[in-house]
C-alpha cells in the first residue's frame, strides 16, 4: 500500500485541495472569480488573450 492509498483514499471534491489551476495544476493563488480556475501567474500571462484589459 503506497503513500497516496493510505493519505489520499478517494479524490476530493470540496476544499482547497479539490482545486487546481487548469493551465498549470498549481494550487496556490487561485483566481476563481467568473470561475477561470488559473493561478494569478498563469492569467498575467493569458489575461490579454482571455479579453482582460488593464485600465490602469
Amino acid at each position: 500500500m503506497g503513500h497516496a492509498a493510505v493519505w489520499n483514499p478517494h479524490p476530493k471534491k470540496y476544499g482547497d485541495g479539490s482545486r487546481a489551476c487548469r493551465v498549470c495544476g498549481n494550487g496556490h493563488g487561485l483566481v476563481r472569480k467568473y470561475n477561470l480556475m488559473c493561478c494569478r501567474q498563469c492569467f498575467r500571462i493569458y489575461a490579454k488573450d482571455i479579453g482582460f484589459v488593464k485600465y490602469r
